[in-house]
């Protein structure tokens, strides 16, 4: 185990001379709002891999070297949530990322592989899954552990390699780099605007415009009380609360009090900052209230439409070896499918970068009505006529 910011200090500096160096992180998060981080693990080769005891350490800033250095690779799988958490402990922005779970999705693989299911796809190795629920906060690691976290990141070069050489002889470097490019941009480790977080309560839908207002400013400020006290959002206020709050529009402590949802409890501990919240987004003008996409009007056309542009994606994405799923969700489809051909590019992932080579042209010519579909009886898949 890497304890001491000599030894760390040397493995940092012998990664920043590889090429590409292989990360993983081990967590515990269930009782606070933040990660707590207690394994990191370093991978150089097969042979050369280390665990970073981030317990040992008030940060890990020396990390922050390697994750920023664009000369040399970092491989994750699956790599949004550790980069996030290594960002927040090191302070640097990660650089040249390669994630194996998305880069799968361009070989005939499932975007949504487990990092077991990658390694014995690419390099025939098993790894056994024994310590998911391990708490890698305890001290010492058994052996058993410290092997599990080891075989994270032991068979990420290799299992990259391969990946590699079968994009490769497909011809897709190009869009490979576009989608990992997207893990360079800052915007992604940075947290979420807290006025944002009342879109994913249960029941927002169905609240007017002046309520969502509340629920917006009930749950920024539930979100900006869940990061300073580190909790989770649920120890704080629970969603099924919040949404009571907003349905009911209390203006006073008895009116609070009577809430359905709400325990004298929560009265007494967050009435006052809760009361406030209803009093801001009550004065939120008509103009400043948020309003949620409702649910499209039943339309058989327009629902065949969809069903249409999805088979297509589907079976596109069959015929060439990309995962539908990591084109587009469904969602990203039936919004491109609404709005038709005239679409704008800037509001639709599909019809930017290699998205649009792939699928996006297809789908605007099949929209306006310049392109038809038939199945080859050959694969029994469709294709442009």
């Amino acid at each position: 185990m890497i304890d001491t910011p000599e030894a760390l200090e040397a493995l940092v500096a012998r990664a920043l001379q590889a090429r590409a160096v292989a990360l993983d992180t081990e967590f515990v998060w269930e009782r606070t709002y933040y990660p707590r981080l207690g394994v990191v693990q370093v991978g150089l080769s097969e042979d050369d891999c280390h665990l970073i005891d981030a317990a040992a350490f008030d940060d890990l800033a020396m990390l922050a070297p390697l994750l920023a250095d664009p000369g040399v690779v970092k491989i994750l799988h699956d790599a949004q949530q550790d980069l996030v958490i290594l960002r927040r402990v090191s302070g640097a922005f990660p650089r040249n990322v390669f994630d194996t779970r998305r880069a799968a999705g361009f070989v005939g693989l499932p975007s949504t592989l487990s990092l077991g299911d990658v390694v014995r796809a690419t390099v025939d190795v098993y790894l056994p899954k024994t310590s998911t629920r391990t708490d890698w906060l305890r001290r010492p690691l058994s052996e058993h552990q410290r092997a599990y976290a080891l075989d994270d990141v032991r068979y990420l070069p290799a299992a990259r390699r391969e990946i590699l050489a079968r994009i490769r002889q497909r011809g897709r470097e190009a869009w490979l780099r576009e989608e990992m490019a997207a893990y360079d941009d800052p915007a992604l480790y940075e947290e979420k605007d807290p006025h944002t977080q009342f879109e994913r309560i249960a029941g927002a839908g169905r609240l007017s415009a002046r309520q969502l207002a509340v629920l917006r400013e009930l749950a920024a400020w539930r979100e900006q009380e869940a990061r300073r006290r580190d909790l989770p959002r649920g120890r704080v206020l629970e969603d099924r609360a919040l949404a009571a709050v907003a349905r009911s529009l209390p203006r006073s402590n008895e009116a609070l009090a009577s809430v359905k949802g709400l325990n004298g409890a929560d009265v007494r501990r967050h009435g006052r900052a809760m009361l406030a919240a209803v009093e801001r987004g009550l004065a939120a003008q008509p103009e400043e209230r948020p309003r949620l996409p409702g649910r499209p009007p039943d339309d058989d056309v327009l629902a065949a439409r969809i069903n249409f542009a999805l088979a297509y994606l589907t079976g596109k994405g069959r015929a060439e070896g990309i995962d539908p799923a990591m084109v587009a969700p469904r969602a990203e489809v039936k919004a491109l499918v609404a709005e038709g051909p005239q679409a704008a590019p800037e509001r639709h992932a599909l019809l930017r970068g290699w998205r649009r080579a792939f699928l996006g042209e297809d789908l605007l010519g099949l929209l306006s009505g310049r392109l038809a579909v038939r199945l080859d009886v050959a694969t029994g898949l469709p294709r442009l006529v």
